[in-house]
């Protein structure tokens, strides 16, 4: 890997564990349906401005079901999911179970892929799910019915975007993933719309809120995504999705040094079980069939 691209992964995995900071930062001013639409809205405009220059278009007419099942599916349902439970669990927790994203991969690609789950998924998953206990019996956290709650949250954020990436597969191939993203973003936007609350006071909006809430929608979710096809164009997605394993590092860290959040012996090993769970279901290091 050239070290460009390498800056490029760890770039992203900064940028992308940064995301539930900035969740910390605002739900609790605004609310998670409030963060969530102006997420997804605010990365809209800026992706089809985007769009607009580079000059790809979106083809709404036939395209707009694609669209609207990955908005939902990919965008506005999983982020939803993590808005929620950033009122009841640290930057760090909710990081640290993003991770499990690979092992419904592998579920839902057994399921609707045939494709073969071996014994190093079936063991990774396994001991995934005592990595999410260790983390949660014996964090720093106070276990509670909210808590437990939220971890389930971001455990089904990350079943979401499995499902996503099945259906992206079976119903999406012909379509251009720039043109996805900036469809799917707009279709969440319009799925969010019609639940949101009455809007927050003015005075909710601080300058950290403000901050928050312009970082989670134009850096952590429209610039991080040009930085993701960049990296999937330059070294292939299977490398890419390498940075699964560092966004808990960079979500920890940034919980811990701007949230203050606590981060005990049990939250690392949590975390370093969870991670090698992951590792385990991604069957990295697994030499592979020539041809």
């Amino acid at each position: 890997m050239r070290s460009a691209d390498l800056s490029r992964l760890v770039l992203l995995a900064a940028i992308w564990g940064g995301s539930f900071l900035f969740v910390r930062m605002a739900v609790g001013a605004i609310g998670p349906l409030w963060l969530t639409e102006l997420r997804v809205g605010l990365a809209a405009i800026a992706m089809l401005i985007y769009a607009r220059a580079s000059g790809f278009g979106l083809d709404l007419r036939r395209n707009w079901r694609p669209y609207l099942v990955l908005g939902v599916l990919n965008t506005a349902l999983p982020w939803g999911l993590y808005a929620w439970s950033g009122k009841h669990i640290g930057a760090s927790y909710m990081a640290i179970l993003n991770a499990a994203a690979p092992w419904f991969a592998a579920i839902c690609g057994a399921i609707w892929l045939d494709e073969r789950m071996s014994w190093r998924k079936s063991a990774g998953l396994a001991l995934g799910m005592a990595g999410v206990a260790l983390l949660v019996g014996f964090g720093p956290i106070a276990v509670s019915a909210e808590v437990l709650l939220a971890v389930f949250a971001c455990i089904g954020a990350t079943a979401c975007y499995a499902l996503a990436g099945v259906y992206a597969k079976k119903r999406a191939t012909g379509i251009a993933p720039r043109a996805l993203t900036v469809g799917s973003l707009i279709a969440a936007s319009m799925v969010v719309m019609p639940f949101l609350p009455a809007p927050p006071a003015a005075a909710a909006f601080s300058w950290k809120v403000s901050v928050a809430v312009l970082g989670i929608s134009l850096l952590c979710s429209a610039a991080a995504y040009l930085i993701y096809f960049r990296l999937i164009a330059s070294i292939g997605p299977t490398r890419t999705f390498t940075v699964t394993f560092l966004i808990p590092v960079f979500g920890t860290l940034w919980g811990a040094l701007f949230l203050a959040e606590p981060v005990g012996l049990s939250t690392l090993a949590g975390g370093a079980v969870i991670i090698a769970a992951t590792a385990l279901v991604l069957e990295l290091g697994k030499r592979r069939a020539p041809g």
